[in-house]
């Protein structure tokens, strides 16, 4: 083999040498402060997926002119005295109701559906109930107290609020399209819904599809789970809420 043949190889060697000296320890260096592009890890498929929306559930949102429903702002008085705004529920899944403590008809089976579902996710310490009474004027939070009491209320998430007339007035029938209303001929002196609107950990209405692939929007609250129907053949739906809730609270 010729000199000149030699000194090629030796001059190729060399840049080979400096090139290592220079460049791989930069590499490294990038690899250790997690500095490498997704391009150059080829894993741009892997690492580019927002995970918070693979964790979203199936449930849908309750949509006004094209936007999902958020929960209005509200703020009231719980049984324990303390201020309750819509801010304390985020973060956390709630059911909604609106409820009075001397209502005779809908209101105890409402409730006592509730407690079970209070049962049912009481090691959830993101898992809360918001009741807000349609007769503040009687329901003071002593009041409220006394009935959380009776009915075994001890989630402390679950707040029973009084406070504004006319704010959970419309709140009711604005804010969740829960209809309630005075009403002398009815028993009670008020009519108001027996449904239940389920909340997200973010402030919006979510609801299972129902079989046209329509939001349920609301679920009945008014069919105890163990009875299985009611009279007219319709279907208790606290068994979906149950499994609705356990979807939200994975999300």
């Amino acid at each position: 083999m010729s000199k000149k043949n030699n000194y090629s190889y030796v001059g190729i060697a060399f840049i080979i040498l400096v090139f290592g000296i220079i460049f791989v320890p930069k590499i490294i260096d990038r690899i250790n402060n997690n500095d490498i592009t997704r391009e150059e890890s080829r894993s741009k498929n892997v690492t580019n997926v927002d995970s918070s929306k693979m964790l979203k559930s199936d449930l849908a949102y309750l949509e006004i002119n094209g936007k999902p429903k958020k929960v209005p702002e509200f703020s009231f008085t719980n049984q324990d005295g303390k201020i309750i705004s819509n801010n304390d529920y985020l973060g956390k899944v709630y059911v909604v109701e609106f409820f009075f403590t001397t209502c005779p008809t809908i209101c105890p089976i409402m409730n006592r559906n509730l407690v079970e579902i209070q049962n049912e996710f009481d090691d959830f310490e993101n898992f809360g109930v918001a009741s807000f009474s349609i007769t503040p004027d009687i329901d003071t939070p002593e009041v409220l107290k006394a009935y959380a009491q009776r009915y075994g209320i001890t989630n402390p998430n679950w707040h029973l609020m009084t406070g504004d007339e006319e704010g959970i007035y419309k709140l009711a029938n604005e804010g969740f399209n829960l209809y309630t209303a005075k009403d002398d001929t009815v028993e009670g002196g008020f009519e108001h819904s027996g449904n239940f609107a389920l909340i997200d950990k973010e402030g919006f209405i979510r609801s299972r599809r129902d079989n046209f692939g329509n939001p349920l929007i609301f679920y009945n609250g008014l069919i105890p789970e163990e009875q299985g129907e009611d009279e007219d053949g319709i279907p208790q739906e606290i068994t979906i809420l149950k499994e609705d809730i356990a979807k939200l609270l994975k999300e």
